[in-house]
């Protein structure tokens, strides 16, 4: 058996950023093979479905990675409240990049691509709510007010990320992470 060319994770990580910046319909067969390196071939090898499995992977390897290093984090007992938002905020900054990439379900969520993964954006976006709702919680809000800012920063989340976009000026982005840290001290 010959070795791979591209690990799991580099391979996730250039079709990630394919799928980011193309979305589905976007992202060609051609663009998601000079990305990872491999002959369309080896890709479809690895995701016999094509460009549809290929989402699909990217989108689990985000879940698992995000319910690692920010759900985790939030839903935690034990840590002050403080300190998990810090390391979720920080962490947050991390999976957008400081605010120059694009959110993968905004990104697949267009045309053709939300049919296909509706399901596994929608149970994302209650993941996010239910872990800043958590966070809530744990310093004193109500469970009402608990749930409205859970919605109030995954609104500032994703509408901080297209305004760096726009306007080219990713201190959007960081001066909204703050402004949430703000909210839950």
């Amino acid at each position: 058996m010959r070795p791979q060319k591209i690990q799991d994770e580099e391979l996730l990580s250039a079709l990630s950023n394919v799928f980011r910046t193309k979305g589905y319909e976007g992202a060609s067969l051609k663009e998601l093979s000079e990305a990872t390196g491999l002959q369309k071939a080896s890709l479809y090898h690895r995701f016999p479905n094509g460009k549809k499995e290929m989402a699909e992977a990217v989108l689990a390897d985000m879940d698992l990675w995000v319910t690692k290093h920010i759900f985790k984090t939030l839903e935690q007992e034990g840590i002050p409240p403080s300190v998990k938002l810090k390391q979720s905020l920080d962490q947050i900054s991390k999976l957008y990049n400081g605010g120059k990439d694009n959110c993968i379900f905004r990104a697949l969520s267009m045309q053709e691509g939300f049919d296909h993964f509706h399901d596994v954006i929608t149970k994302g976006f209650k993941g996010w709510l239910k872990s800043f709702t958590a966070l809530g919680l744990s310093v004193g809000q109500t469970n009402q007010m608990a749930e409205k800012n859970a919605i109030q920063t995954l609104i500032d989340i994703q509408g901080s990320l297209m305004l760096c976009k726009g306007m080219q000026d990713t201190n959007i982005f960081i001066n909204t992470l703050k402004q949430i840290e703000e909210r839950y001290n």
